[in-house]
C-alpha cells in the first residue's frame, strides 16, 4: 500500500481486522458496526457491508451489527439537539410538504442519536453478543408523522405520494428542502439514495422485532418518542 498524506505504509496483514486472526478473543475491545435497516438489499453499499460483516466472522473480534430504524433527528432540527446535518426524507416539516413513499401506512422504526448512545453504553455492559443487535426509540407510519407535523405547524402540508415503481426508477418527488441540499448532494445522487429509502419502507426494512430490541432488557432507558421531536416545531415561522 503507497503512503497516502502523511499516512505510515502498512500491509493488509497489519490491518486491525486480518491482525484479529492471530490474536486472542480477551484481548480484543468489542467491534460495532451501524446500521439503518436489517435486511438484505439490493444496494450497491450491501456488497461494502456484507464484505466487512463476512471479514469480521473470520475474526476473533467479538462484534456485533447495530440495527435502530432510522435516525428521528432530522424531523425535530433545527429545534432538536443533534450532531446530524439536515436531510429531508418524506416529510418537509420546514416548507410544509411531503412526498411520502407508498401509501404512507407502512411503519417505520425511529431512534434519536443520543438514544441510540444510550443503548451502545448499555450493550457494553452485556458479556455476550449476538451478530445484530436491535434497538429503537419509537415507531410510527408516515401518514401518522404527517398527521404530527400539520398539527405542529398549525397548516395543511401539501402532499404527495411515490407509488413504488417510481421509485425503482431512482426517482422521488421533489420537495423544497431538497433544493437545499443540491449544492453538496447532487440532484441525481439524492434523488437515488431517498428513492432506495423509499423502497426500504415499503418492504418494511425499516421494522424492528420488539421483543429482540435491547429495550426489552434495558427497561430504564427513556427514548425520545416521534411525537416528542416534531413537537419542537410549534410555534416556529421556519
Amino acid at each position: 500500500m503507497s503512503e497516502q498524506r502523511g499516512c505510515p505504509e502498512r500491509s493488509d496483514a497489519s490491518s486491525p481486522v486480518n491482525g484479529a486472526f492471530r490474536t486472542p478473543k480477551s484481548k480484543f475491545p468489542k467491534f460495532l458496526l451501524r446500521l439503518y435497516v436489517l435486511k438484505h438489499s439490493s444496494s450497491a453499499l450491501y456488497v461494502f457491508r456484507e464484505a466487512a460483516v463476512e471479514a469480521l466472522r473470520e475474526t476473533n473480534l467479538q462484534w456485533t451489527r447495530i440495527v435502530n430504524g432510522y435516525f428521528l433527528d432530522y424531523y425535530g432540527l433545527p429545534y432538536l439537539k443533534s450532531y446530524l446535518q439536515p436531510l429531508t426524507f418524506a416529510v418537509d416539516i420546514a416548507n410544509k410538504a411531503a412526498a411520502i413513499p407508498g401509501t404512507g401506512n407502512d411503519i417505520v422504526y425511529f431512534t434519536y442519536t443520543f438514544d441510540v448512545a444510550k443503548f451502545v453504553v448499555a450493550l457494553l455492559c452485556l458479556s455476550d453478543w449476538d451478530e445484530t443487535t436491535y434497538c429503537y426509540g419509537d415507531k410510527a407510519t408516515w401518514n401518522e408523522i404527517l398527521q404530527l407535523a400539520e398539527e405542529s405547524r398549525g397548516s395543511k402540508f401539501t402532499v404527495s405520494y411515490d407509488v413504488l415503481e417510481k421509485l425503482q426508477k431512482g426517482e422521488v418527488t421533489e420537495l423544497p428542502s431538497h433544493r437545499e441540499s443540491y449544492g453538496f448532494f447532487p440532484k441525481p445522487a439524492l434523488q437515488g439514495f431517498l428513492s432506495m429509502l423509499g423502497r426500504y419502507v415499503i418492504e418494511r426494512r425499516f421494522d424492528i422485532p420488539a421483543d429482540k430490541a435491547l429495550n426489552a432488557k434495558f427497561t430504564d432507558i427513556q427514548t425520545l418518542k416521534v411525537k416528542e421531536a416534531i413537537e419542537l416545531w410549534r410555534g416556529h415561522q421556519r
